[in-house]
């Protein structure tokens, strides 16, 4: 026997050349195939012809397609093919998966092969831990194995135990698909173990799919189902599909069953979910003095999707629909009170706009007369900004239509088409200027205005035309200086606006019902929202903002008011600010200290009394993980009640988290409704009303999220009530389906 002894940091292995290559040369008939060749790095080398044994120490690495192997010992037997690694072993294979153990026995491939003592690094972030593992192709076999997607180390790299694992008697991977397979396993979360099926599958976190099988089951207990326990299953249909299907059972109601599919296609995606039980539906009018329950089938449905044809043209399509208004709260679907369903077709570029879309609406308030709730198909709408300046100024076009459908009601078409004209320039003092010049033709047409009960909105029967035009000019001067420390900027900014007498009572007003004065319109060319009604007369608005703004602090602040010129009467309604000559002051200011306080203050003042109008306030102090948010909101506005969109009321919306440890926190919200007879005649709120509470508690690492909540509902629809709910959540990162 010999031996050759080679001290290298890095050779390809010559050795893995035909078994005659070391012989004679000879002349074949023919030249058998090569074989692969293997990279290799050691530090020393010691091959032993006889046997053609070559055994590799000190740093050794291999690599052959895409698998690569080190080790501090390597023994590869080219005749049997059998490659021995020991000592830190660490083999990885081409999807990224990390294998460390004592002993790795493999074929010459680098792939096959048994590890003992092993430790299997996912590339989807999990480890497996066994005392013996075999693999064969992309199958894994592991003997008594534990499996956790968590981290088992600290920071600091320390040892510590994973906040939950999985331990079986057999594992299984299959690395095509990402499934693991577990036979005779147990479930142990923060140190408390509980049993699971004899055999079942996840996923290791790369969402390879390929498989299906049950998720984790949801348990909750509420005033109405009393306990309910769902078992969510996972069908895998192709790269692009996939199903789950979630039986409901509850102690006090009939079982529920839900599903939902979901589709990616070449050119975008949708997904279709749906809700379907039997039982007693409630009468849900409040008025109703002896309500009776009928029976039947009860659901809800629910459809989205987007779509992209090319890089312009876009297709996006949102369905949502109930068969009666209390099945969503019931089964706490949503908490929505009006389901709105849209289908879209859109064009989008840099310079133009258009859109063909149907609106469709369903509401779920007890009020609500399903008969009289308006439909919009189709709904058109068409922009175009000209390239080129015209007198130096940017161009926009627009047309639109819609028509308005009730089964019950009034219904309404209306077409029209506009031009703007808008020119800014910088003046020598550094003033901005921007003129504006607008012009608008409108056509109507309306049927059954009579049904319309509130005059404002009403219209006239038949065909209506009319003409828009307005002039404008907006000036604002940005004075910038130096502040306590910092910087603060002054801008003065005044408005005039220009606009001949409009024919707006004739019109149907369907889209600009909920007018309101507040800092966001102050400035705008027409403060009505939507198409149907627009601001004429002449009427100059000012005000200014105030920004200042050193290290760590920050504030903003804008303020206004407008004088119409025109002595015409308002058709605004009373109490929405604008009614008389001067309106009313609006404003809002904005605090904030580095990311630890943000607080922002809105409101309108009345302008002779100097009463509050409109004030809302939305504070939070604290970071992201200790906090505490408070939402205030008065709208005292001595609106009649005949104009249902703009309603007084006052609420009061709370809302914490505490992080009293590491992972563990405590939180909590609740709604009040201070709304009084005196702010809403209609109101059945006596000042002090409450809407809901929640309050839970919650553990959530690297890696787990568990937690208890209770909530409490106090809303009625009718004779339905919500009433509290306790719910468990339980979520296992990492795991795939």
């Amino acid at each position: 026997m010999r031996s050759i002894g080679l001290c290298l940091t890095a050779l390809p292995l010559l050795l893995a050349l035909p078994h005659a290559a070391l012989a004679q040369e000879a002349a074949p008939a023919e030249q058998p195939a090569a074989e692969p060749v293997i990279d290799f790095g050691a530090d020393q080398v010691t091959y032993e012809t006889n046997s053609e044994v070559v055994t590799a120490e000190g740093r050794v690495r291999m690599a052959r397609d895409g698998n690569y192997l080190a080790a501090d010992r390597v023994t590869w037997d080219r005749n049997s093919g059998k490659v021995v690694a020991e000592g830190n072993v660490v083999a990885v294979n081409p999807a990224g998966d990390k294998l460390i153990g004592d002993r790795v026995d493999l074929t010459e491939s680098l792939k096959d092969g048994t590890i003992d003592n092993l430790l299997i690094v996912l590339e989807g972030g999990g480890r497996i831990a066994a005392v013996r593992g075999t693999r064969t192709g992309d199958e894994m076999e592991l003997t008594n194995a534990v499996y956790s997607a968590c981290a088992v180390t600290t920071d600091a790299g320390c040892p510590k135990n994973p906040s939950w694992k999985i331990t079986a008697a057999r594992v299984s991977r299959d690395a095509t698909t990402g499934k693991i397979r577990f036979t005779g396993g147990r479930l142990t979360i923060l140190g408390i173990t509980l049993p699971l099926l004899p055999v079942f599958s996840i996923g290791d976190g790369t969402q390879k799919g390929g498989f299906s099988g049950a998720l984790v089951p949801g348990i909750r207990f509420d005033h109405n189902n009393g306990l309910e326990l769902s078992f969510p299953y996972y069908w895998w249909l192709d790269r692009n599909r996939d199903l789950t299907i979630t039986p409901h059972i509850y102690t006090d109601s009939l079982p529920a069953l839900e599903a939902r599919w979901r589709h990616l296609t070449s050119i975008g995606a949708y997904q279709i979910g749906a809700f379907v039980t039997y039982g007693n539906i409630p009468d849900p009018d409040p008025l109703d003095l002896t309500p009776t329950d009928r029976r039947g089938f009860r659901g809800y449905f629910e459809a989205n999707g987007r779509f992209q044809l090319d890089p312009h043209w876009t297709i996006t399509s949102s369905l949502r629909g109930a068969t009666d208004k209390t099945v969503a709260r019931r089964y706490d679907i949503t908490r929505d009170d009006r389901l709105r369903s849209v289908v879209s077709v859109e064009r989008i570029d840099p310079d133009s706009y258009f859109a063909i879309q149907g609106w469709a609406f369903q509401g779920l308030r007890s009020a609500d007369v399903q008969e009289r709730i308006p439909i919009a198909l189709p709904a058109i709408d068409a922009r175009i900004r000209l390239d080129d300046p015209v007198l130096g100024g940017k161009v926009e076009l627009q047309a639109n239509s819609l028509a308005i459908l009730r089964i019950e009601g009034q219904d309404t078409q209306r077409a029209f088409a506009s031009a703007r004209w808008d020119l800014r320039r910088i003046t020598s003092m550094g003033q901005e200027l921007t003129l504006t010049a607008f012009g608008r033709a409108d056509a109507y047409h309306t049927d059954e205005a009579e049904e319309t009960t509130v005059d404002i909105y009403r219209g006239k029967n038949g065909w209506q035309f009319r003409g828009i035009g307005a002039l404008a000019a907006d000036l604002k001067w940005p004075l910038v200086g130096e502040l306590w420390g910092g910087t603060q900027r002054l801008t003065p900014r005044i408005q005039l606006v220009v606009s001949p007498k409009t024919k707006n009572l004739d019109i149907p007003n369907e889209d600009a019902r909920a007018v309101d004065l507040e800092d966001s319109n102050l400035f705008a060319l027409n403060r009505f929202p939507g198409y149907d009604r627009w601001e004429d007369g002449s009427r100059v608005t000012y005000g200014f903002e105030w920004q200042y703004d050193r290290p760590k602090w920050s504030i903003y602040s804008v303020i206004g008011q407008s004088y119409r010129l025109s002595r015409e009467p308002s058709i605004f309604p009373n109490g929405t600010g604008l009614t008389d000559r001067f309106s009313d002051i609006v404003g809002r200011t904005r605090v904030r200290f580095g990311r630890l306080v943000d607080v922002t203050a809105r409101y309108r003042v009345d302008k002779d009394s100097m009463a509050l109008r409109r004030g809302e306030l939305d504070l939070t102090v604290g970071s992201d993980l200790t906090y505490v948010q408070a939402g205030y909101l008065r709208l005292n506005r001595d609106i009649s009640s005949a104009i249902e969109d703009l309603r007084d009321k006052e609420e009061l919306r709370l809302a914490g988290r505490w992080q009293f440890h590491r992972y563990w926190s405590v939180f909590g919200t609740t709604v009040l409704d201070l709304t009084n007879k005196n702010e809403d005649p209609l109101s059945l709120s006596d000042g002090f009303k409450q809407v809901r509470h929640r309050v839970g508690i919650t553990y959530e690492d690297d890696c787990l999220e568990l937690g208890v909540a209770w909530k409490r509902d106090y809303e009625r629809i009718g004779e339905f009530r919500k009433g509290s709910t306790f719910s468990l959540n339980f979520a296992l990162k990492g795991i795939g389906r």
